[in-house]
């Protein structure tokens, strides 16, 4: 009789234990936010990232967390062009989609970081930068 309540306890802690983390692990996801990062190397690229990061924004709800886009590549002095790029610097304002300028392609092609726009931060390296934010869960994808 006791090895029966044993296993019978056993399989009760067991339950309760599974039960448990299982419980803590949707009340985490539930808590957390929905971050996105993509990488692009045309200007053009951001009308459609921003229709995605609205649609994301729109579905996801109270759970859309962080919107980040980062512009690397040879194209990279298109982002100082105000005709080119201003027209999505406001639509990704009202969004609250952060669009992020790599200082290693503005080094390695010669742009100017004076005439970056000043809503656009900087950062070193765009693609660890990149790479960081996978590693915070963030759902990416280069284009």
């Amino acid at each position: 009789m006791s090895q029966t309540k044993s296993i019978l306890y056993g399989a009760f802690f067991l339950m309760l234990t599974l039960f448990n983390v299982n419980t803590i692990q949707a009340q985490e996801k539930n808590n957390d936010k929905i971050n996105y990062v993509v990488l692009t190397k045309k200007i053009p690229q951001l009308q459609p990232i921003l229709l995605a990061a609205e649609a994301l924004k729109a579905e996801d709800g109270a759970a859309f967390g962080d919107f980040q886009v980062i512009v690397c590549g040879k194209e990279i002095g298109d982002i100082t062009a105000p005709e080119k790029v201003t027209k999505f610097l406001n639509r990704a304002d009202e969004l609250g989609v952060q669009i992020i300028a790599c200082g290693f392609s503005l080094n390695k092609f010669k742009v100017d970081r004076a005439a970056v726009p000043k809503d656009m931060k900087i950062v070193e390296n765009g693609i660890l930068h990149n790479l960081q934010l996978q590693k915070k869960g963030y759902i990416s994808i280069t284009l």
